[in-house]
């Protein structure tokens, strides 16, 4: 049931990104008067469809990806000749049209993103300075002389960095020495700390985390915390005695007390409270391996509140800009060697993606539709042959030319161009089933 759910928000959110993304290429096809022979949602045989005008829309029988054909868009296409055809169409026309596709994808990921901030934008009560509040013994930032309080005043050439800044330098830098200045007691200190290569996660990893205010996300339903009266909301402010700066400072004491009950501090509506909780040994995630718990899951302090329509925008085109630069990053880690290519998700793990966060609600879902739908236009703009970023690059050189590029060398760098997307899909799906699979 879980597998066909998955699979129908897949195809949802593959669809409007198809779509769109398709739309776009038609779209600028017709502004230039190029005739438009087919638009087809998927590939392979026709299934079916309708006629209008002199294009055919058609469901294809294999529904990864779609296509729009025009009049003279293949190599050595006869119909060139025809003044409609793509081919005789100027080549700032032509790329214009190649750049639609993955452009109208970018803005479909601003406007998502800008709905959603007006309808529902999280954030930090008071936007704290960036103070560690938590530090992984033995761990990368530990060795590297990190320690708990510290406040990061600049991290490479970022001064007066966010907490995001810190955390997009650290995942995208693995195996990469990152400058770190802090705050201690007054004195500005320098320390150089590398990531570590997260095999899980495909990411790097520091072993810090912020500084918040730890709030409880939701409480297990039979172990301990239930009982003891904690609830959704509640703000934890100490653990046996010592304050709680981060979620992870609490799943140490937890794993350290090795079911040794836990002294906790909290406040719930502006009132102080303590309370005493025994952990219990639970397999949560499905894995095998038992963990302590408490029973509550947790989450760093938020307000919810709507952005105006200007707010909302600027905060849209912030954070797609954020991960765009994230997406380059991990991208030139992986040509560097630096993280492996295993990081990358292919269909089923997507398709996975896609069904967890349509059972989260529509704004988880529309969240990763924003998401993808930048993956997607990030990755049809890389140079590679048979890809939009492949055709813009080879009118670029013919622009700079001034000529035609010869047909056969064309052909030829299509055809590693194909060949190159198809090793990459097959290594993504069989990227994908390795990680659902048991290890050994």
């Amino acid at each position: 049931m879980v597998f066909l759910q998955n699979f129908w928000w897949y195809l949802v959110l593959i669809g409007v990104m198809i779509l769109i993304h398709e739309l776009g290429h038609y779209w600028a096809a017709r502004l230039f008067d190029v005739k438009v022979e087919t638009f087809s949602f998927g590939f392979g045989p026709r299934l079916f469809g309708f006629r209008r005008g002199e294009t055919d829309f058609r469901f294809s029988a294999i529904l990864f990806g779609g296509y729009v054909k025009m009049a003279g868009d293949q190599l050595g296409d006869e119909s060139s000749s025809d003044p409609r055809s793509l081919l005789a169409k100027p080549r700032w026309q032509r790329l214009i049209i190649t750049l639609a596709g993955p452009a109208i994808n970018i803005m479909l990921a601003v406007v998502l993103l800008t709905g959603l901030f007006m309808a529902r934008y999280p954030k930090i009560p008071t936007p704290p300075d960036p103070v560690i509040g938590y530090v992984v013994p033995d761990g990368a930032a530990a060795k590297g002389g990190i320690r708990e309080g510290d406040q990061i005043v600049q991290i490479e050439n970022v001064t007066d960095p966010t907490w995001e800044d810190i955390a997009m330098k650290e995942v995208a830098s693995a195996r990469r020495p990152l400058d770190v200045w802090v705050k201690r007691n007054g004195d500005r200190l320098h320390f150089t700390v590398t990531p570590v290569y997260d095999e899980k996660q495909g990411i790097g990893f520091l072993g810090w985390a912020e500084e918040t205010e730890v709030q409880v996300a939701g409480v297990v339903p039979g172990l301990d915390a239930q009982r003891a009266g904690l609830a959704k909301g509640d703000i934890l402010i100490s653990v046996n005695g010592k304050p709680l700066r981060s979620a992870s400072r609490l799943h140490e004491v937890i794993a350290e007390n090795n079911g040794k009950p836990v002294d906790l501090v909290y406040a719930r509506n502006g009132k102080v409270a303590s309370v005493t909780v025994t952990p219990a040994k639970r397999d949560m995630d499905g894995t095998g391996q038992e963990h302590w718990m408490i029973g509550v899951t947790l989450e760093p302090r938020l307000e919810i509140t709507k952005l105006p329509l200007h707010e909302a925008f600027y905060e849209s085109c912030r954070q797609n800009l954020q991960s765009a630069k994230l997406i380059l990053k991990f991208l030139e880690g992986i040509i560097e060697r630096r993280m492996s290519a295993k990081s990358l998700e292919g269909p089923i793990r997507i398709a996975q993606l896609s069904g967890q966060a349509a059972r989260e609600g529509p704004a988880t879902f529309f969240g990763l539709m924003s998401a993808v739908s930048l993956n997607l236009a990030i990755f049809n703009l890389l140079p590679v042959p048979i890809l939009d970023g492949g055709v813009i690059l080879m009118l670029l050189v013919e622009m700079l030319l001034r000529r035609d590029l010869d047909l056969r060398v064309k052909e030829a760098v299509v055809k590693v161009g194909f060949v190159f997307l198809m090793v990459v899909v097959v290594f993504v799906i069989y990227n994908d089933i390795s990680k659902i699979l048991p290890p050994g």
